[in-house]
């Protein structure tokens, strides 16, 4: 760990649970989490008591936990906040992984705190635990109108939208090891040079 930085001891993936939902634009944060757990090899439990399913892993002697909510997307923060609390992580310590409707597919990025930007999922984390977490936007570009955005994030990324979505997704996870040892700034470099 690096000094007068904070370890990332929970990452917590945004989507709506259910098979029917699996593909679409909105789970990329349920993407990026199932990356993870192949990458520190690790497999989900059911965990009822916060609507979620829940996994662990050490890196560097440091536990981090992976959460993936069972509730759907605009009720997160039920499951991120009773954890969180459980467990005595502060909200620094916290990297949500969200899709980014501002951002074009290919392109993912780190960002301390900040709007929700009408993400459901955001506003609800904002309401029910506050907002000065770290999240890993993860772009999926926007359909134009703002009466097309609910069709949109409900829908499953085009073949070439989806290689550019999953090859930023790749990118993230090569800079995680900066973020869970706290370096956000080297993580930053990292990712945001592409």
């Amino acid at each position: 760990m690096v000094a007068g930085v904070t370890p990332i001891e929970l990452i917590v993936g945004l989507g709506n649970p259910g098979n029917k939902y699996t593909a679409t634009r909105h789970n990329a944060g349920f993407w990026f989490l199932a990356q993870v757990a192949r990458q520190y090899q690790t497999d989900f439990q059911p965990a009822s008591r916060f609507k979620a399913d829940v996994a662990v892993f050490n890196q560097a002697g440091q536990r981090v936990w992976l959460l993936r909510p069972n509730t759907f997307m605009n009720l997160s923060g039920e499951a991120l906040a009773p954890f969180a609390s459980y467990y005595q992580i502060a909200p620094q310590n916290i990297l949500v992984i969200h899709d980014e409707l501002d951002l074009a597919a290919g392109i993912a990025r780190y960002k301390l705190s900040g709007g929700h930007g009408g993400h459901n999922g955001l506003r609800n984390i904002f309401e029910r635990f506050g907002k000065d977490f770290w999240r890993l936007r993860i772009g999926i570009g926007h359909p134009g109108r703002r009466q097309q955005v609910l069709p949109f994030v409900m829908q499953a990324p085009s073949s070439e939208q989806k290689t550019l979505i999953d090859d930023s997704l790749s990118r993230a996870l090569d800079t995680l090891p900066q973020a869970l040892a706290g370096d956000m700034q080297a993580a930053m470099r990292g990712l945001h040079q592409n």
